[in-house]
């Protein structure tokens, strides 16, 4: 029986190990770019330490109300930082950045970001969102990961973290087709100046803009700041 059980015990410490090692391996240091990440054409739009590359959408600096800690780049809660832009823009990108909302909390990132003829300063918006406890969580194209206002994701394959823990979004632009994923999972997909998108910006707070909402062909990126506490975390882009 003892040996039975040293064998036992043996056998369980080697399946923790096998179940430890990848994590051991395949651990990345945040904000930074791996050789492979490097080669695929990924760049950094956050190198952890500073806001170099982001401004406001008045191209100032960006304002305190920001902060950048233990690499993190947070909007403070109630600091009124406002939104912050990339210095550059794009068309056909992937953008994968993690997120970290605050219970109750609202945010965004924006994409295509630019100033239209008629309607201001706009971008296509993937929704972050407390789909639980934030008030705007009473239509489905306001939750988290929905196309703002205008498409709803699908829910029934969304899995989030709750507030307070961070979550993976992922933004996929090639020429009118776009993809947004969470943690892995594709749960929007549409085409830019489709006839179901314009349908759908008929019935939504941008069905006034010049042109069409969201057929700009580019634009910034943009973290949007809501009142809430919002953290981000391994900004990378890729050209298309």
């Amino acid at each position: 029986m003892r040996m039975k059980k040293q064998t036992t015990r043996f056998i369980l410490s080697g399946a923790l190990a096998l179940t430890m090692l990848p994590e051991m391996v395949c651990a990345q240091k945040a904000n930074v770019l791996t050789q492979d990440e490097k080669k695929q054409g990924w760049t950094l739009l956050f190198d952890g330490t500073t806001t170099k590359g982001w401004e406001t959408p008045a191209a100032k600096p960006v304002t305190s109300g920001w902060e950048v800690k233990d690499g993190t780049l947070t909007a403070l809660k109630g600091a009124k930082g406002g939104d912050i832009i990339s210095q550059n823009e794009y068309s056909n990108f992937d953008l994968i950045m993690d997120f970290n909302l605050e219970a109750e909390g609202n945010s965004g990132v924006k994409y295509f970001y630019t100033q239209y003829e008629k309607g201001g300063n706009l971008g296509i918006e993937y929704q972050i969102l407390d789909d639980k406890l934030a008030e705007d969580n009473k239509k489905k194209n306001h939750l988290t990961g929905s196309f703002y206002d205008v498409l709803p994701p699908d829910e029934s394959l969304k899995k989030v973290n709750p507030p307070g823990q961070w979550n993976t979004l992922r933004i996929v632009s090639k020429d009118k087709k776009v993809e947004h994923w969470i943690n892995g999972v594709k749960i929007l997909e549409y085409i830019r100046g489709s006839q179901e998108v314009a349908q759908a910006v008929v019935s939504s707070k941008f069905n006034t803009t010049q042109p069409a909402f969201g057929t700009v062909e580019k634009g910034h990126i943009l973290l949007q700041e809501h009142g809430a506490q919002v953290s981000f975390k391994n900004i990378k882009i890729r050209e298309l």
